[in-house]
C-alpha cells in the first residue's frame, strides 16, 4: 500500500510507526515547514511523542502535491477544525486525474467543525471532487498514541458504508498489537469518537475538584446517555456506542492519564482559565471546540444534554466548576431511561 499521512503530531507519527510494520510505502506531510525539517532531521517530536523514532526510510514533506505524488490511500491525521482547509491546499495543489487515483480516504481525526457542524466525512464529501462515501473510511477506539507507538495490545474499529473498503483497511493497517474490528455506521463512529472528548473534559474536571471514583463513574454512564440520544437523531446505530468507538474510547479518554482532554479539565478545575490551559497543553485537546459544536447541535435537534452544556458554560461562559456539578445534581428528578 502506498500512504501519505496528513499531519504529524503524536497520532500520525504512531501510526506511522504501526503502518511501517505492515511494510506499506509511507510519507508524512507536515504543514509548517520548519517543523516538517525538524522531523525530517531528528526522526522524533520531543515535545508530542518523546521516545518514539519515526523510521528513517519514511519522507516527511511539508510539500503537499509532493507528499500525494503517488498517493494510493490518504490518511487524515489533521486537528478537526484545519481538516476543511487541508483539504483545500490538497485540492488545489493536485491535479483532478491524481486525487481521482486515490482508491481511500482514512480519517483518524476525531472532532466537530465549528461553525456548520458537520463531522470529518462531511467536510471530505463537501471540498474533495467527485470524493464518495464508499471511498471513506473511520479509524476509531481506544487508540492513545503513546501507548500505541510502544505497540502495547489495543482494538479499534474500521467504519465506512463501503464494508469491502473497511475490510481491506481492517487487513492492512492489524498488528500483532492492533486490532481492528470493521464497522458499517460512519455516523455514529465519528460521532462517538469527538464528543467522547467533551465527557473527557468533565471527567478531568472532576478529577481536579478532587470528586470520587462513584463521581467518575455516574458520569461516564450518563455522559454515554448523552451521546446515544445525539447519535440516533442523527442517523447512527445505538449499538455502535456500546462498542469500541463508544464505551471503549470513552472509558479511555476519562481516565488516562495521557488524555489530554481530561488533562485539560483537570487543569481548568484546579483554578486555570481556558487560556492558560491550553497555553499549557502542547497537544490540540479536541474537546475544546468540539464542547462549541456539541453544543449547538443539542439546541439544533433539541436534545437534552446537561454534561455537555455544564462542559460548555465552564469553558466559554466562565462558569464555576463547583457549580457547574451542584446543577447537574440538582436538576428535575427523571427516570433513568428518557429521550
Amino acid at each position: 500500500m502506498n500512504i501519505t499521512i496528513l499531519g504529524a503530531g503524536s497520532w500520525s507519527i504512531a501510526l506511522s510507526c504501526l503502518l511501517k510494520e505492515k511494510n506499506h510505502l509511507l510519507k508524512i506531510w507536515e504543514i509548517n515547514p520548519k517543523d516538517a525539517e525538524f522531523l525530517s532531521k531528528t526522526r522524533e517530536n520531543p515535545l508530542k511523542l518523546p521516545g518514539i523514532k519515526i523510521p528513517f526510510d519514511i519522507p516527511i514533506t511539508s510539500n503537499i502535491k509532493e507528499a500525494l505524488n503517488s498517493a494510493e490511500y490518504v490518511l487524515c491525521v489533521v486537528p478537526s477544525q484545519t481538516m476543511r482547509s487541508t483539504c483545500k491546499t490538497l485540492v488545489s495543489s493536485l491535479p483532478e486525474e491524481r486525487i481521482n487515483k486515490i482508491k481511500g480516504w482514512i480519517i483518524a481525526t476525531k472532532g466537530i467543525e465549528c461553525g456548520s457542524l458537520k463531522l470529518m466525512s462531511d467536510i471530505l464529501l463537501e471540498e474533495i471532487p467527485g470524493l464518495s462515501k464508499d471511498k471513506i473510511v473511520v479509524l476509531s477506539g481506544p487508540s492513545l498514541a503513546a501507548e500505541v507507538s510502544r505497540k502495547i495490545p489495543t482494538t479499534v474499529v474500521a467504519a465506512s458504508e463501503n464494508i469491502e473498503l473497511a475490510k481491506i483497511i481492517q487487513k492492512e493497517f492489524s498488528t500483532s498489537t492492533f486490532r481492528i474490528y470493521t464497522n458499517n455506521d460512519l455516523i455514529g463512529v465519528e460521532l462517538a469518537g469527538s464528543v467522547k472528548n467533551v465527557i473527557a473534559l468533565a471527567a478531568g474536571i472532576c478529577d481536579g475538584l478532587g470528586l470520587g471514583d462513584n463521581t467518575k463513574g455516574a458520569l461516564l454512564t450518563r455522559g454515554m446517555a448523552e451521546i446515544v440520544r445525539l447519535g440516533i437523531k442523527m442517523g447512527a446505530y445505538e449499538q455502535t456506542f456500546f462498542g469500541l468507538a463508544g464505551i471503549g474510547d470513552l472509558i479511555t479518554t476519562c481516565i488516562s492519564k495521557h488524555s489530554r482532554n481530561r488533562n485539560l479539565g483537570d487543569m481548568i478545575a484546579s483554578g486555570l482559565t481556558l487560556k492558560e490551559a491550553l497555553e499549557k497543553t502542547v497537544m490540540v485537546a479536541e474537546g475544546v471546540e468540539t464542547a462549541r459544536s456539541v453544543y449547538e447541535l443539542s439546541k439544533k435537534y433539541n436534545i437534552a444534554m446537561p454534561i455537555s452544556t455544564e462542559v460548555y458554560k465552564v469553558l466559554f461562559e466562565n462558569k464555576s466548576p463547583k457549580d457547574a456539578v451542584r446543577d447537574l445534581m440538582l436538576r428535575e428528578a427523571k427516570p433513568e431511561w428518557w429521550s
